[in-house]
């Protein structure tokens, strides 16, 4: 599948769009102000632990407090649990003022507190240094058995420590990894990242160097550190994508800005050797997300309905706990019966899911619900068309079968803010409602007003200023009643229409 990256850089935000045979596929935007923070490595002070929560907020040095879980703590888990401290809680792993070594693992989302934890990774181009850890792990997407056996070797083989360290008995540790620097010694684990697969032996053991020399140093930072302080931050938006890239699947990389293309490329000529040549620098005078309709895609991922090319539709709705997706036949009537029209409307829906999901990056919990099947058969193809469509996501994500009211459910991990939360702020009229009251039920609204302020206070007569549309609503279909409510309250009422007023604003003002 022909791969290509669109790279818009501007002083303000820099935005990495992957467009797979001519079809935008995923947007990431990162502006100067809100920076990404997952991968960034911090020491820590702990501001308050949380035994009913069995947590901990961390300061970090950012506007709110982080958010530790005892899952997070390294040692904690299963692995420290069967040891036998299945009692172990978080009031007895950190004390309020205590320092301690931290990894983003998420961004601060919609109000919360950045996710922490105390399992640090270091990502390089081929490998994920896990300090203070024996283990040796290969990326599942590296299905062949031998190429997965010749990696585990050459790390094993490469690192005599850690080799020793994975054929000796486990040895106990200190359960939270603070500034002591005797923590940072001893053997590091690896995992094997997917863009290894084939990769000469040499390639590998210059990236291990790499990445414990870079240990070496921060090790020595922690040590003259102050909580709260960045330790370690992660490469740019621009060379994390490249670092992430598979360069055989990857036939373009077009940059619009000059200083980042000379940037991108000397980072590849050092790490991505088969990549320099398909970068480029983009100078043409269209903008470069003008390319592939990249801009209209994003306006369009910003809307309720996506519209399917056999007249069906999808609806997404996101809230606070989970996003739905509703799949609908709308315009789709098919040829031949009812049955074959619901499988061909829920299997073209099952490959737009899946590439809006990447697209909008929604994450957390997700919904689906198709549209009824009879057949057995359709399910199950159904099914492995949604599977097959997020096997090119880069999260990581679960599906479950389909239940018997024909909803599929779907976790996908959440790192960063969805696109919309990115792009867009809750509307001020309705709140983030989706909808706003009626002229009429404002009308209602605002007779009770009267009735109330009256009783309350005494007035001559009684002003109302509402938005055009209710005004014009009272003073025309709602007029009978409010010369009846003037005979009741024995007032004169007076209606003034005002255009900065919105649709639910209005005031009742004593005069």
């Amino acid at each position: 599948m022909a791969e290509e990256y669109l790279v818009n850089v501007t002083p303000q935000e820099t935005r990495v769009a992957a467009v797979e045979n001519g079809v935008l596929q995923e947007i990431i935007i990162e502006r100067r102000q809100k920076k990404g923070l997952v991968g960034n490595i911090y020491l820590g002070r702990v501001s308050r632990v949380l035994p009913g929560m069995q947590a901990a907020f961390v300061d970090i040095g950012l506007e709110r407090t982080a958010f530790l879980h005892l899952h997070d703590i390294l040692d904690s888990g299963p692995e420290h649990d069967a040891r036998g401290n299945n009692d172990t809680g978080i009031d007895r792993l950190l004390r309020e003022g205590d320092e301690i070594v931290v990894q983003v693992t998420k961004d601060p989302l919609i109000g919360k507190g950045a996710r922490l934890t105390t399992r640090l990774c270091i990502p390089s181009r081929y490998l994920v240094l896990l300090p203070r850890s024996a283990t040796v792990g290969v990326s599942q997407k590296i299905a062949d058995e031998l190429e997965r056996t010749r990696l585990r070797e050459m790390i094993l083989n490469h690192d005599a420590n850690l080799k020793a360290a994975a054929e000796a008995p486990a040895a106990a540790q200190s359960p939270v990894p603070g500034r002591d620097l005797r923590a940072c010694l001893g053997p590091s684990g690896y995992i094997v990242r997917t863009a290894a697969e084939g990769v000469a032996e040499d390639s590998i053991r210059m990236d291990m160097e790499f990445l414990q020399r870079l240990w070496s140093t921060l090790s020595l930072q922690l040590g003259e550190a102050k909580a709260p302080s960045v330790i370690y931050e992660d490469l740019p938006l621009v060379l994390r994508t490249m670092r992430s890239l598979v360069a055989s699947e990857v036939e373009k990389v077009r940059i619009d800005s000059r200083e980042t293309y000379e940037r991108v490329s000397e980072f590849a000529r050092q790490y991505i050797p088969d990549l320099v040549n398909r970068i480029e620098h983009y100078s043409g005078e269209r903008p470069i997300l003008d390319l592939y309709s990249v801009e209209s895609e994003i306006q369009r991922a910003l809307e309720r309905r996506v519209e399917l090319k056999s007249g069906g539709h999808l609806v997404f709705d996101q809230t606070e706990a989970m996003t739905t997706a509703d799949v609908n036949t709308g315009a789709f009537v098919g040829h031949r019966n009812l049955e074959e029209t619901i499988f061909k409307t829920n299997l073209e829906a099952a490959q737009a899911i899946a590439r809006q999901l990447r697209l909008r990056n929604l994450g957390g919990i997700v919904i689906v619900d198709f549209i009824d099947m009879e057949d057995a058969d359709h399910q199950s193809q159904v099914l492995r068309a949604l599977e097959k469509g997020l096997e090119r996501d880069h999260a990581r994500v679960a599906v479950s079968e389909i239940t018997s009211l024909g909803l599929v459910q779907i976790t996908r991990q959440r790192t960063r803010e969805s696109l919309e939360h990115v792009l867009c702020e809750p509307c001020p009229t309705c709140g983030g409602r989706g909808s706003t009251k009626t002229a009429e039920t404002v009308c209602y609204e605002i007779l009770r007003e009267i009735l109330r302020e009256v009783r309350q206070f005494d007035a001559k007569k009684l002003l109302v200023i509402a938005s055009p549309g209710v005004a014009d609503r009272l003073l025309d279909e709602e007029s009978a009643g409010v010369a009846e409510l003037e005979g009741f309250i024995g007032r004169p009422i007076t209606v003034r229409a005002e255009a900065i007023y919105g649709p639910e604003q209005y005031d009742v003002v004593l005069l």
